[in-house]
């Protein structure tokens, strides 16, 4: 037996095509047998290698500062395809390419997220496309660019259209270390001089893309916040997918490190450019959005007058293994990363106001991580905190009551506590 390839990443291997969490290790063998084909973040991005038994020798079909997603060879063997964010690193165009990676064409065009299967006779396309104010539709192109676009399906009723879904900004937020982060930036008409931050969950997950968010029950809570004044900010934070290695790993072994300097510095970024009132900035998410707004409440006080944290988790020592083991490693060995890292070990730091919400059926985080933070918060005689609890929900809601009766909360404490 030998070994032809090697990964190894000081923080995890992970990456499109490559981790459980996005593509399960996509490989297989070329149509000659002459090599396997792979993926790896070998040059800091996901792209799509070769590997030759004979010569052994490794090739890179695909190279550059994007990613490459579900690649796939052709029925007749002649090329490959698969989408890229080439463009931008919030749209998605599907590609083709010979199977020696020359003469790569862009076949889609339309703005957005493009997912395509190709026809048998690789004559048509079938796209599922979707854009920021646009949920998913079905199109059926010509498999070649520029060619011809035909709309199949028509999902939105006209109740739904009437309203002037806004179509976000994405804007770039200067941060301490000279990165920039993406963002979606909503503006309301007449502004209040308030504003909120989302954090979006899953820490390895893309939102400040172009294509309907699978949060769409915060975009359109978001435009009823613009509607009422508020500048919403949506930031695709350290440690976010779309955007390489680099980005992905930034929170190895410190979780509310970089990925919450970068809610500060959008914070910040408002004030100085959207005349924003830093006494009225609130912050909410739910997962590890809520994991964040904690950490913000706890760790930086005065930043965020308010903060809604959803089904958050306050000790990873208590979480998934399989998720938390890759980026602080274990308790055992690593407990500084863990500690380090849990918000519940911060929570003297609270000065400003707080929500929880937290379904009491959650698999995901345990109701107990919720129950002994609030046990925390009692000792420490914190005031102006609360929590809502959900008998019968789980970690992502199902009842369009308990839905509701969230954001009903999360609108109220925006509305008492961000006025003036």
């Amino acid at each position: 037996m030998q070994s032809i390839e090697h990964q190894h990443d000081d923080a995890w291997i992970g990456g499109p095509g490559i981790s459980w969490w996005n593509g399960s290790g996509e490989q297989g063998w070329l149509p000659d047998d002459s090599g396997i084909w792979f993926c790896s973040e070998e040059s800091g991005f996901s792209h799509l290698y070769v590997y030759d038994l004979q010569s052994g020798t490794k090739n890179a079909l695909t190279q550059g500062e994007f990613e490459i997603y579900n690649p796939r060879i052709s029925r007749d063997e002649k090329y490959w395809y698969f989408c890229s964010n080439e463009t931008h690193p919030g749209e998605r165009q599907l590609y083709r390419m010979k199977l020696d990676g020359s003469k790569k064409v862009k076949l889609t065009s339309l703005p957005g997220r493009n997912d395509a299967v190709v026809s048998p006779d690789g004559n048509k396309l079938l796209i599922r496309r979707s854009f920021s104010n646009e949920p998913w539709e079905l199109y059926l192109q010509e498999a070649k660019p520029g060619g011809r676009i035909h709309k199949l399906t028509n999902s939105t009723k006209e109740k739904w259209r009437q309203y002037p879904w806004r179509v976000p900004q994405i804007v770039r937020i200067p941060a301490d270390d000279g990165e920039k982060p993406f963002a979606r930036l909503y503006k309301p008409e007449n502004s209040n001089g308030a504003a909120v931050i989302f954090v979006h969950g899953a820490g390895w997950l893309q939102n400040a893309h172009k294509w309907w968010s699978d949060y769409y029950r915060e975009y359109m809570f978001h435009n009823l916040l613009a509607d009422r004044g508020y500048t919403v900010l949506d930031i695709d934070y350290r440690g976010s997918a779309g955007y390489g290695r680099n980005w992905r790993t930034a929170i190895y072994r410190q979780m509310g490190g970089k990925d919450l300097d970068d809610q500060v510095n959008g914070a910040r970024w408002l004030v100085e450019n959207y005349g924003i009132d830093a006494q009225r900035i609130g912050i909410y998410g739910g997962s590890y959005g809520g994991f964040i707004t904690l950490m913000a409440q706890f760790t930086r006080p005065g930043i965020f007058k308010s903060g809604a944290a959803l089904r958050p988790v306050a000790d990873w020592a208590h979480y998934n293994h399989g998720y938390t083991s890759n980026i602080l490693n274990i308790p055992q060995v690593d407990s500084t990363a863990y500690r380090s890292s849990s918000p519940i070990y911060f929570a003297e730091g609270l000065q400003d106001n707080l929500l929880i919400c937290v379904g009491m059926l959650d698999p995901n985080v345990h109701f107990q991580d919720v129950v002994r933070l609030s046990q925390r918060l009692i000792e420490l005689e914190k005031q102006h905190w609360q929590v809502a609890i959900y008998p019968m929900e789980g970690h992502g809601f199902h009842e369009p009551s308990s839905w509701t009766d969230e954001y009903r909360r999360i609108l109220k404490l925006f509305e008492e506590t961000l006025q003036k």
